[in-house]
């Protein structure tokens, strides 16, 4: 077979130099196939039903299925490791001086882990978002947050099952997701993060429904504009939203926006996606953004100056083994494959647009006294 990819360049497969039809083939080529090459390169078969057996396609074609058996070890690894779980019972809420810091094994293996999975009637199991909802429980609890009557708003909540557990306690909650006719909302939709009502945010498993109406309202936020009738709240939280406001810059201008609905003392509790194996490049001005050790350290340095603490920044990505297992796209199957092998992917770390990446969470206790800094002043 002739070395497509020589062809396309414009060059003999055979020898070096070439024709001024040469150049004119590479000139057309440039301009209007290179898209329709690389698709042609690779598809798995060519005309007649042969297999494509182009050199670099014969190295890249295995790809997939390595892909997949890196994926599918890693998931039995999580499910062989939750199995191996001890039995708790008696469970209570533990104090243990809960920090800004990424997601972990050790994390989900934790009597506080599992504590607040028992609360919200789940399984303990190895995926970052259990992690996330019990990172945001603990650090309520650990700051008194957590009885009758105290104020909590949630931004970019979806169809989380933070607002009927928190119902369930006595808490007042104003849960929060884009407008209906935000463009944003209808891909959000599609993932079940999306509360178009409050109707998907109840779970009846955690809360009765006369609670839940009750004591949960629902408002359209965009989280680059934060209205100004929302304040006053004992705390605010978002999961994993922030990476999502277009740039960098702006989940952090959320972050400090957040702090000003609550009242002194309050407290915000924030994940969001860490780049945490590459200090030099990283996502920025996408629809998801990638935070790095630097953006957490200055935005701790800015919140200080400003009068406000943050809990101590943990960067231990943890070393066991779940901690080193890498998740990789497709993350989405087909009906046929969730039918075969199921639909549950359990992974504390995934890549994102190549960047191993994965959950940390900020705790941040708005300051009695507040001094304003400048955008760009030095904190």
């Amino acid at each position: 077979m002739a070395n497509r990819w020589s062809r396309f360049f414009g060059r003999s497969s055979s020898a070096s130099g070439g024709t001024s039809a040469d150049h004119s083939n590479s000139d057309a080529c440039h301009t209007g196939s290179f898209d329709q090459y690389i698709r042609d390169l690779l598809r798995l078969t060519i005309s007649e039903g042969h297999p494509n057996t182009e050199p670099l396609w014969v190295v890249l074609r295995n790809m997939h299925s390595m892909q997949l058996n890196l994926k599918f070890f890693g998931y039995e690894l999580a499910r062989a490791c939750a199995a191996q779980l001890p039995v708790r019972e008696g469970l209570a809420p533990l104090h243990v001086g809960l920090a800004s810091k990424p997601s972990t094994q050790a994390d989900l293996e934790s009597a506080w882990a599992a504590y607040w999975a028992a609360a919200l009637k789940v399984p303990v199991v190895f995926h970052r978002k259990l992690w996330e909802f019990a990172y945001v429980l603990q650090a309520l609890f650990e700051n008194g947050h957590l009885h009758p009557g105290t104020r909590g708003l949630g931004f970019g909540c979806g169809e989380e099952p933070l607002p009927s557990y928190l119902a369930s306690l006595g808490i007042v909650i104003t849960m929060t997701d884009l407008p209906p006719d935000d463009p944003r909302a209808a891909k959000w939709a599609s993932t079940t993060q999306y509360a178009s009502s409050t109707d998907l945010a109840f779970k009846s498993h955690l809360v009765d429904r006369d609670t839940f109406d009750r004591l949960v309202d629902l408002r359209y936020v965009d989280m680059n504009a934060i209205p100004a009738d929302l304040r006053n709240y004992d705390f605010c939280w978002s999961i994993c939203a922030l990476e999502h406001l277009g740039s960098i810059q702006r989940g952090l201008d959320f972050i400090e926006n957040s702090l000003a609905t609550l009242r002194p003392g309050g407290l915000a509790i924030h994940t969001t996606e860490f780049n945490f194996l590459n200090d030099d490049e990283t996502i920025d001005n996408w629809m998801t953004v990638l935070y790095q050790k630097r953006h957490f350290c200055d935005l701790r340095d800015r919140m200080q100056a400003c009068g406000h603490e943050v809990a101590p920044l943990d960067f231990n990505v943890g070393s066991k083994p779940l901690d080193k297992f890498i998740d990789m796209p497709p993350y989405e199957w087909s009906r046929y494959m969730q039918e075969t092998w199921g639909g549950d992917q359990p992974h504390l770390k995934v890549t994102v647009d190549g960047f191993p990446a994965t959950c940390f969470g900020l705790i941040i206790r708005k300051g009695t006294s507040v001094r304003e800094i400048a955008p760009g002043e030095a904190a």
